[in-house]
């Protein structure tokens, strides 16, 4: 059968592949699926709501040629947006959250879309709010629709018409169990409805984060404010209930850590060679979570939401992993691999201690290797220089080369953190180690504690 050619991008929506997962799911006793939607155009799942949602209002009247859609987005419903605004002739702009990617900012801006960035740590009816903003535009701008996918039924009624059926199909009809990272409940709602028509005993679990509502919500019917604070995951968790959830639907809440779903993700992409974001990391580290609920001939099929293109800064930024403690470091190399490339200072022996003391105050650094040429041949420190400062006032016209301590320790990257001890004590507050291509890096004492606090 001949490839198709579609007429334009927003007719290639739609029909994502089901892949079979199996290295991250290799000891659970049944067979795993993941719905891939990073194969939309928009590279997630929210691209089918979005022009769902924007047929409606075209439909109902609700927004007119050359007009503007606004909505308070995560990033992906922006995107989703975007394309068809594109199509279809309309102006975007679009409120988000400063917790969202500076990926998914750019990325609207790229498909020409005003992006006002607002505070995350706000409650939803506080003017600030990007709900709230995104209202007042609506008011402000004529000929402007505010989408507002968590209260438009349209969201849902996609994936009950779309990924629904697409998700029997690929089955054929033998689902047993649909796990989704639940932010509007649009998805969870619409697949899971279209589902449990086909066969109600389909298990529908919804995945939340330690800082959302929904669990207790689900759990209690009590929307309890005593659950919000800030969390670090995207795209899924609310501090409020939208209209789309139906609690007919849904069988079970899991909540993921924001830990368990950024090092999940990465390993979901080095293992099963899918690139995913954020949500896709909870989903299957809450799978995971209830695998003794499965049993042999299970059938689970997973949503993929999104692409790990949006989380290059954060989930794939080892930094940004280690300075959350999410970071998995055993060794030296993970630990320098997290701290990223850091210029080593160093200094000649032939230099005058004051220029060793400048350097230090300069690069606010307590250790420089001193160098013999290409040769490590000695240390300078703040505390040996302080000693010796006050033994020796003029300490700061001698060489280097006088003063200086034995070089710092050199170890293996596959040295275990924990026998750094050995090396680190009272009087020498650093090692050094070398990569295969002879680039020296230094781990202070200051690294070695945060990393173990941290872990």
């Amino acid at each position: 059968m001949p490839a198709r050619v579609y007429d334009n991008i927003l007719q290639t929506i739609g029909n994502t592949p089901l892949v079979r997962l199996n290295k991250v799911v290799a000891d659970l006793p049944c067979k795993v699926y993941a719905k891939v939607e990073t194969f939309n155009p928009g590279n997630s799942i929210k691209d089918r709501m979005a022009l769902k949602m924007l047929e409606v209002a075209e439909r109902e009247g609700k927004i007119k040629p050359g007009g503007t859609i606004i909505e308070g987005t995560s990033g992906n419903t922006g995107m989703g947006l975007a394309l068809a605004a594109i199509i279809k002739g309309y102006k975007c702009i679009f409120a988000t959250t400063d917790k969202q990617s500076k990926e998914k900012v750019d990325i609207l801006k790229a498909h020409g879309a005003e992006v006002i960035v607002c505070p995350t740590n706000v409650e939803p009816e506080d003017p600030r709010s990007y709900y709230q903003v995104a209202r007042r535009l609506q008011n402000e701008i004529p000929n402007s629709w505010y989408v507002n996918q968590y209260d438009n039924l349209a969201n849902r009624l996609a994936h009950y018409e779309q990924t629904g059926p697409e998700i029997w199909e690929q089955t054929e009809g033998k689902v047993t169990h649909l796990v989704v990272a639940s932010g509007t409940g649009g998805t969870i709602v619409g697949t899971g409805t279209y589902l449990k028509e086909q066969n109600p005993d389909v298990q529908v679990w919804a995945i939340d984060s330690y800082g959302s509502l929904l669990k207790k919500w689900f759990d209690t019917g009590e929307l309890d404010m005593g659950e919000v604070h800030p969390y670090i995951s995207e795209g899924f968790g609310e501090d409020f209930l939208p209209e789309n959830y139906d609690r007919k639907a849904i069988d079970h809440f899991e909540k993921v850590t924001d830990k368990d779903g950024a090092v999940m993700a990465r390993r979901i992409t080095r293992e099963e060679g899918i690139f995913v974001g954020y949500s896709a990391g909870s989903v299957v580290a809450g799978l995971r979570q209830l695998k003794d609920k499965l049993k042999e001939d299970d059938v689970v099929v997973l949503i993929f939401h999104d692409h790990g293109t949006r989380y290059v800064g954060k989930v794939y930024n080892d930094e940004w992993m280690l300075d959350r403690g999410f970071l998995e470091v055993d060794t030296v190399g993970d630990l320098i691999n997290g701290l990223g490339r850091r210029r080593l200072v160093t200094i000649p022996h032939d230099s005058q201690v004051i220029t060793a003391l400048e350097m230090m105050k300069k690069y606010d650094i307590e250790h420089i290797p001193v160098l013999d040429g290409l040769e490590l041949v000695g240390t300078v420190s703040q505390g040996s220089l302080f000693r010796k400062l006050i033994e020796e006032t003029d300490v700061k016209q001698q060489l280097v080369a006088e003063v200086m301590d034995a070089p710092l320790p050199l170890v293996s990257r596959d040295t275990p953190l924990e026998r750094l001890t050995h090396y680190i004590n009272k009087d020498n507050g650093a090692v050094l180690t070398k990569d295969e291509s002879g680039q020296y890096s230094i781990l202070t004492k200051y690294d070695i504690l945060n990393a173990f606090s941290k872990g």
